[in-house]
């Protein structure tokens, strides 16, 4: 059965955050820039398209979480950092592996389960890792990352450098106790740590409505001492400027800062969840805003982008996505010796 509107989940409230933000974008763009926040959204949708077919091929094995309408979060946050930063990733965290630098061709390989991939085909899709980007990886346990990356900013800290760690979590993982004991702890040492909530409003199924009294989930940041700003996800270049902001404070020894982006999933938790609990008129108003389209009109209208220039970014992108595939599938699989050799290393 469909799902009609949650009573609670109106429209209203779903949209409250976007006039706000609207508002508040303060900075100029090269065009340069916003075809940098362009090229890695639309390079994320890509990815996660191309991979549910992958999927649907029988190529991918387990759960594929896709991050199709949450781009411009990865994006825009992973745009403010610099490179010798870290970020924790989440089981959905193919977009924040493609905006921290991550290759397509690992990435593919590594969710085909190919020795070439991130992790040599251990991780698969929810357990990618690029050390070398500063991704210290993803985690298949909701809310598992979280104490991960305070750990990064404790090593900063101790380290006495102007580093930032990144934290990227989801609605669900905030009702966890994990949440509440890292972010005390990262606030009474005064941790270099963002907390970045991606709030899709959906713990798999459960609405947030249902699972939080407050469903404003940066105000219980609040009750630790912690700034908190709220942002639309879905705003690549609000997203980036609320974390600029977030990561001064951190690098001043001001930290930690918790930023709430609120946006809506296109589908169900995994690929194979066909959200029939996700009311209609709130999956319309978020595909209309869909991150790809505002990260377009932005190329267009500040930064003098044709049409035609556009295009040629998408083709780009398509192509080497088709590249990425290609190598991933020509690459061999783990072998089981190589495999019980590690076993008995460890």
């Amino acid at each position: 059965m469909v799902a009609e509107s949650h009573p609670q989940a109106t429209l209203e409230a779903a949209t409250q955050l976007v006039t706000i933000d609207r508002k508040l974008l303060t900075m100029k763009y090269s065009r340069e820039f916003l075809e940098q926040l362009y090229r890695t959204i639309y390079t994320i949708r890509i990815f996660e398209i191309e991979c549910i077919r992958l999927y649907r091929q029988g190529l991918i094995i387990g759960y594929f979480h896709p991050y199709l309408g949450e781009e411009a979060i990865a994006t825009g946050v992973c745009a403010a950092l610099r490179k010798d930063d870290y970020i924790v990733s989440t089981h959905r965290g193919h977009g924040h592996c493609i905006a921290r630098g991550g290759e397509l061709k690992k990435m593919v390989a590594e969710v085909l389960g190919r020795e070439a991939g991130y992790c040599r085909g251990r991780g698969g899709s929810m357990h990618i890792a690029d050390i070398d980007t500063g991704n210290i990886g993803a985690n298949g346990i909701v809310g598992g990352g979280i104490p991960i990356g305070v750990g990064a900013g404790l090593g900063i800290h101790v380290r006495g450098s102007d580093q930032v760690s990144v934290i990227f979590f989801s609605d669900g993982a905030c009702n966890n106790g994990v949440f509440a004991e890292s972010l005390n702890l990262a606030a009474i040492w005064d941790l270099p740590v963002v907390f970045v909530l991606e709030n899709n409003q959906y713990a798999v199924s459960s609405a947030i409505e249902d699972m939080s009294r407050i469903p404003e989930l940066h105000k219980r940041a609040e009750g630790y001492g912690v700034p908190a700003y709220p942002v639309d996800g879905n705003d690549v270049l609000a997203v980036y400027e609320k974390t600029i902001k977030a990561t001064e404070l951190c690098r001043k020894g001001e930290g930690p800062v918790m930023i709430e982006a609120k946006t809506y999933r296109h589908g169900g938790h995994h690929v194979n969840d066909p959200g029939l609990y996700m009311p209609k008129d709130r999956i319309q108003y978020y595909k209309d805003r869909d991150p790809v389209k505002l990260a377009q009109e932005y190329l267009i209208e500040q930064g003098g982008c044709t049409e035609e220039e556009i295009e040629t970014i998408k083709q780009q992108v398509q192509r080497a996505m088709e590249e990425a595939v290609e190598y991933a599938k020509n690459c061999s699989e783990p072998s089981v010796e190589a495999f019980l050799e590690e076993v008995k290393q460890n």
